[in-house]
């Protein structure tokens, strides 16, 4: 069993890493480093993940995964984005960031819209790589189901009839932005 340092510190993301990594010790980055916490200065996915990862290496002088992800609604010009965790602020609250969502879609019959995550993984003495994957989808009306975190209760999937947050943990990691991006990191691992 092989320890994975995620370098974040939302529960929910290391939740997500834990499903699709269940023979492995999936570790967030606060049960090695105290405080550790990386600007988001970044204007993409990407930079943000990479920002993440290579701190975290750094610091530790080991591999460790990061991800950047968010929420793209397309009648939005993609907001929230990279904002998608503080949106409606800086105390990072799913609640009011769902609320500031709803009442800026009011009155636009395109709900469209995609999670995106991209994940970085960087060793050090070696290229950071990154993987990026999406989910598509269109936002609700209202908060449906419990599980998940973020935009899931109104994040709803076509192909499962079901928002986000009504999918189980298993139904979620085979469908999910942060799965899709982490088959294709487990497909470079293999190759490796």
């Amino acid at each position: 069993m092989a320890d994975i340092v995620i370098a974040s510190n939302n529960q929910g993301k290391i939740n997500d890493f834990k499903a699709i990594f269940p023979n492995d010790n999936v570790i967030g980055i606060s049960e090695v480093i105290k405080d550790f916490d990386v600007e988001e200065t970044g204007t993409t996915f990407e930079e943000n993940a990479r920002l993440k990862s290579e701190a975290a290496a750094k610091a530790l002088n080991k591999r460790v995964i990061a991800d950047d992800s968010g929420l793209e609604v397309f009648a939005l010009n993609g907001e929230p984005g990279v904002y998608s965790a503080r949106y409606a602020g800086l105390d990072k609250s799913d609640e009011a960031n769902i609320d500031k969502l709803l009442h800026n879609l009011e009155g636009k019959e395109d709900r469209e819209a995609q999670f995106v995550c991209v994940i970085s993984m960087s060793t050090p003495g070696e290229p950071t790589q990154t993987f990026k994957g999406t989910v598509a989808g269109e936002i609700t009306t209202e908060r449906q189901g419990e599980n998940g975190f973020g935009y899931d209760p109104i994040f709803f999937v076509p192909e499962k009839g079901k928002t986000m947050a009504q999918l189980t943990t298993e139904e979620k990691s085979e469908i999910s932005h942060r799965g899709n991006a982490i088959k294709k990191l487990n497909a470079y691992l293999e190759r490796e």
